[in-house]
């Protein structure tokens, strides 16, 4: 591990403050670092390795788009990406699909739909995007703008221009706000992932909803962290009731390669024309046949498994003690601890349980079709952790 260490703290720019201990293998939700030590992982890459590690399906997908071909370009068609974007849109009612490269990318690319559809719609002054305080939408300038978080915001000045906040779950508020500006969008995540797993409330977002269609904002949803069954359905706003104008995803889409995303409701869905909007690698043809390996096996059998073992945690969690609450949805968890998160996460990592941080709260994304047995060992393991004293 020293040297591993050395040569990536040596060479690899510094922005990432890495647990110790180097991944060398896994198999499922198991992991091994480099002295053979096994973890339970809770975290599935924040997100992304929807069927755990070396998923067979995936993997032998992968392995025969490699052997056929592994990038072409936008230039030409393949058979994935036709494949992948029919069967997004056949799932969700959607009806075109742009890729992209990661969950940045395609809100980058929501972002320029609403502000095209509002300027050929009613007028290039019409450029200004709501989203929530509290929210996370990218690391890019424009999606950090976008961010409702300043303290993303404080290095990076001047961020890209026409982005409001306001809080979460008040209706009037927002309304408030669109009446004093000149609105192409409302941009929202169902559930505030990095801004502690926090479920929207759904009277909130069903009218917030009713308010867009009725004065022709577009209503757009960020599935980065919620999309592909993480939630329980496959895609969170499934669970309000509502019909986004456009649907942004990534991380779990891909199982473990980088894809990004952006549905197009009916609304919009000609809004982007012949190089209006581009991207080298989206659509890959190896992501693309990976991709379509996860959303194929999310019927809704395999989604109420995710339900199940969602109910499960927060069943086993709530009122124990060392926790003040579990928040969240499906396997998207957040568990506010009396003792810090960071000593909660050392803890579980010393006894063999990786999870993730979000805010003050330990955050629980495990592999959608991580086996019961495990996660009862995980979820034993943190509990145990929470309730150690300081």
């Amino acid at each position: 591990m020293s040297d591993v260490k050395t040569i990536d703290q040596s060479y690899v720019a510094g922005t990432y403050n890495r647990f110790p201990g180097e991944i060398v293998s896994g198999k499922g939700s198991e992991l091994f670092d480099e002295t053979g030590k096994r973890y339970i992982d809770m975290g599935s890459g924040i997100a992304v390795n929807s069927f755990g590690i070396s998923d067979e399906v995936w993997k032998n997908a992968v392995i025969e788009q490699l052997g056929k071909v592994q990038h072409t370009s936008n230039l030409y068609y393949t058979q994935p990406c036709a494949r992948l974007a029919k069967l997004l849109c056949e799932r969700t009612g959607m009806k075109k699909v742009f890729f992209a490269n990661s969950g940045a990318e395609a809100n980058e690319c929501a972002i320029k739909v609403a502000r095209k559809y509002a300027a050929e719609k009613k007028g290039a002054e019409y450029s200004t995007i709501i989203t929530l305080q509290n929210s996370f939408h990218g690391r890019t300038l424009t999606t950090l703008a976008a961010t409702g978080q300043e303290h993303y915001h404080e290095l990076f000045q001047p961020l890209t221009p026409g982005f409001v906040h306001t809080p979460a779950n008040d209706t009037e508020a927002l309304i408030s706000l669109a009446k004093t500006q000149k609105v192409a969008a409302i941009f929202l995540e169902c559930v505030q992932g990095e801004g502690g797993v926090i479920a929207l409330e759904k009277d909130f977002v069903q009218k917030i909803a009713a308010f867009a269609a009725k004065e022709d904002i577009l209503l757009m949803v960020d599935e980065v962290q919620t999309g592909n069954g993480r939630s329980g359905t496959l895609y969170a706003y499934m669970n309000y009731g509502i019909t986004p104008d456009v649907v942004t995803t990534a991380k779990g889409l891909g199982g473990g390669l980088p894809i990004g995303a952006a549905l197009l409701g009916e609304k919009v869905q000609n809004v982007l024309g012949f190089g209006d909007h581009g991207s080298t690698f989206g659509g890959n043809p190896v992501a693309c046949a990976g991709a379509i390996t996860v959303i194929e096996r999310m019927d809704e059998d395999f989604l109420a498994e995710v339900r199940q073992k969602s109910e499960y945690v927060f069943s086993a969690l709530q009122g124990k003690k060392g926790i003040a609450s579990v928040s969240g949805m499906g396997l998207m968890i957040g568990i506010e601890t009396t003792r810090p998160a960071g000593e909660i996460l050392k803890t579980c990592m010393q006894h063999g349980v990786l999870c993730l941080t979000a805010k003050n709260k330990v955050r629980l994304l495990p592999a959608l079709n991580i086996p019961m047995e495990l996660l009862a060992e995980a979820v034993e393991i943190i509990k145990c952790a929470c309730a150690e004293q300081e």
